[in-house]
């Protein structure tokens, strides 16, 4: 349920009781004897049975764990599902979830999607027999048009990896649902829990990248996985049970402690990435911005149907070649030069070379992944701090002015005084 009156930037109100769940569900101190208002972080593999094949709801850690519970649980709560599972990595979630399927079945996927996805579509899960066929999905006839009698799983993300495209869950899901048992995942590692909620708009799954946004400090290696149907949620803990790429309990309960703060780290993700989005768009020295919360985005108006805000996710391309693209990333100093994304500090990388560098180039051609494409994570610093980075950067991308050196002399002043 949401909140009647919309956001000032003409996205969806806010989830109702969005930080109340994450501090509060799964959490409740009455099921520890010592009433611990954090949940314990429970490191036991094995589990005392009362009784040969009698146990309190936990006998291995690789089947159930305490610490584990509780993060699943908040992570339901905050995706508005009724069952949520953890996994060791985004891409053991992908695994996971494609081990539902069996040799012959097709997977519809988006043809512009994360780089590690698409190396194990294309690379691993072809070698068993899955038959994949790569889509651009934001157009429904072309969806329409890809599904067979042998789909049965179509996969979407939205927002795409590095393109930004929105995607319309909504008509996906219409679509896929005509045909029976075809299953829509939706990779909603960008968006978050706080910004997009797939399976309100007809999805089957939801997974996250925890790794990024939901965890939010780049600290913790994890996938979620979000269902609402009991019968899917059974086969998925089968398989979480049995291929056994569950996290541990310390990253468990580290994730578990970023979901408290998402709500207020989103807020400030989507402050920082449109002050970006909008200071690179004026910029004589950008080519192109591709950020969803501008009204240039061409499903601008699809995200503010579909999402309560953007992410701090800002795709852009630099004017010249792949020279300026390096120095411009060599200059930065509050940005830094790194993969992954969604945490406290702000990132930069070149995907041609970094993220999607598996990626034929001819599908990197087509998708516009060049050698002048830039993706950057927003952070959390000083909004001032990050434009004025991005700024001295682009002048010395150019052979102007004095870079990052004179840049760092007042960010990193160890004077109390200047």
């Amino acid at each position: 349920m949401q909140k009647k009156a919309a956001s000032s930037q003409g996205f969806l109100p806010s989830f109702q009781h969005f930080s109340t769940q994450a501090i509060h569900a799964g959490q409740d101190p009455e099921q520890w004897a010592s009433r611990a208002v954090v949940p314990p972080i429970s490191l036991a593999t094995t589990f005392q049975q009362e009784a040969p094949g009698r146990h309190s709801g936990f006998e291995y850690s690789r089947s159930g764990n305490p610490t584990r519970n509780c993060l699943e649980k908040a992570v339901a709560a905050l995706d508005g599902a009724k069952y949520s599972l953890a996994f060791a990595s985004g891409v053991a979630a992908i695994v996971t979830i494609t081990q539902l399927l069996k040799a012959g079945d097709q997977i519809i996927c988006m043809d512009d999607m994360y780089g590690g996805t698409n190396e194990y579509f294309r690379k691993v899960a072809s070698e068993f027999g899955l038959k994949i066929s790569c889509v651009d999905c934001s157009k429904m006839k072309l969806l329409q048009a890809a599904i067979t009698p042998e789909t049965k799983l179509v996969w979407i993300e939205t927002l795409t990896n590095p393109s930004l495209k929105m995607i319309d869950i909504e008509a996906c899901a219409h679509i896929v649902h005509k045909h029976g048992d075809i299953i829509l995942v939706v990779d909603n590692t960008f968006m978050s829990a706080y910004f997009q909620r797939p399976l309100a708009l007809g999805a089957d799954i939801c997974m996250y990248s925890a790794t990024k946004y939901m965890n939010g400090h780049s600290d913790v290696l994890m996938g979620l996985v979000s269902v609402n149907s009991e019968s899917l949620h059974d086969r998925l803990r089968f398989l979480q049970n049995s291929l056994g790429a569950v996290p541990s309990p310390v990253d468990c309960y580290l994730c578990n402690r970023g979901l408290k703060t998402l709500q207020l780290r989103m807020e400030k993700h989507f402050k920082n990435g449109m002050a970006v989005a909008q200071f690179l768009e004026s910029n004589p020295r950008v080519e192109k911005v591709i950020y969803p919360g501008l009204p240039s985005h061409p499903q601008h108006e699809l995200a503010k149907r579909q999402c309560t805000g953007c992410p701090g996710m800002v795709t852009f391309y630099i004017k010249g070649t792949l020279q300026h693209a390096e120095r411009f990333l060599k200059n930065l100093k509050v940005f830094i030069l790194a993969v992954s994304l969604g945490g406290c500090e702000s990132f930069a990388q070149l995907p041609a070379i970094m993220t999607h560098v598996s990626v034929p180039k001819n599908d990197r051609d087509i998708f516009g992944i060049t050698d002048t494409m830039i993706r950057l994570s927003v952070g959390l610093e000083d909004e001032k701090d990050l434009l004025e980075d991005l700024d001295q950067a682009l002048k010395a991308a150019r052979g102007h002015g004095p870079g990052g050196a004179h840049f760092l002399g007042h960010f990193y002043s160890r004077d109390p005084e200047s």
